[in-house]
């Protein structure tokens, strides 16, 4: 997937006054109750960042994957959560202050974790030692496409609630555009070599994607979290950061075919989380 104007300058504009949308129906008390309940955050950020890589290598042996693959995959599933997360899961009635803090926390770890993962997968696969350094200006520009709009929405719903209330349906429909736009650009963009990424690894990055949405789904259910967690961290984790492993595929590592993966997973996940967003509001109103 290459970079254009839509991927470097409308959508994350768009993500933004998205965000902006989001951070009119939260408040301070939302992120306090995450504050005074830490498991959930504790098992997101496990689920992601250690059970999620340990299941990326298992299906590139399952899969036997191509070393250049490999790696691209391990790279994926290193990568924080991506910013569209934090929109299926308010569209599912998740707990999005959730979402937002374990964005914040996992972008921050992979300036850790991610040339960790990255340089043990270039030995163990590729047999070589190259230095990943830390993505540092993609998180920035992350954490400025999603926590400032925030903060500011916070800031008008404080000041002008009622003025907010009536915002929140706009901006859910608005959201919904968003990503039916950028469902469409992603098989646009990639259009011509789409069959031949999808013979080459779409069995994996599909297996990879309904693993980590049913385990974020399930896993969190599984130890006693409530339903609008569970959703939170099964959006955060099935909903990778595509552009960012693309741009260290591409920019940092220059092997086109490690940035395969993202790109096709970028292009399944956003089919997969709504109709599991969808499914979860059928579900709530039965």
């Amino acid at each position: 997937m290459e970079s254009s104007l839509v991927t470097n300058l409308l959508l994350p504009l768009a993500l933004g006054i998205v965000m902006l949308g989001l951070g009119l129906s939260l408040t301070t008390d939302d992120f306090k109750r995450i504050a005074r309940y830490p498991r959930a955050v504790l098992i997101g950020l496990a689920t992601q960042t250690i059970l999620l890589v340990a299941i990326a290598y298992a299906l590139t042996q399952w899969f036997d994957l191509s070393p250049e693959l490999s790696v691209g995959l391990m790279l994926l599933a290193a990568s924080p959560g991506g910013a569209t997360a934090n929109i299926y899961s308010h569209l599912a009635k998740g707990d999005v202050a959730l979402n937002i803090t374990l964005t914040a926390i996992n972008s921050a770890l992979a300036l850790i974790t991610l040339p960790l993962i990255v340089n043990f997968s270039l030995a163990h696969f590729m047999g070589q030692e190259q230095y990943v350094p830390p993505p540092t200006r993609k998180i920035v520009e992350v954490a400025v496409i999603i926590v400032l709009p925030v903060l500011i929405g916070m800031a008008l719903r404080a000041s002008r609630p009622l003025w907010a209330a009536r915002l929140e349906k706009p901006i859910r429909i608005f959201a919904v555009l968003v990503l039916l736009a950028v469902i469409l650009a992603a098989i646009g963009a990639e259009w011509d070599r789409l069959p031949g990424f999808i013979a080459a690894v779409g069995g994996a990055c599909l297996a990879f994607n309904l693993v980590s949405i049913g385990v974020g789904y399930g896993l969190p259910r599984l130890l006693k979290l409530e339903r609008s967690q569970s959703i939170a961290i099964s959006m955060e984790i099935g909903i990778h950061n595509g552009t960012l492993a693309i741009f260290i595929a591409l920019n940092v590592l220059q092997n086109a075919q490690m940035s395969i993966p993202a790109a096709v997973y970028s292009i399944i996940m956003f089919l997969t989380a709504g109709v599991f967003a969808y499914g979860l509001t059928q579900q709530a109103r039965s």
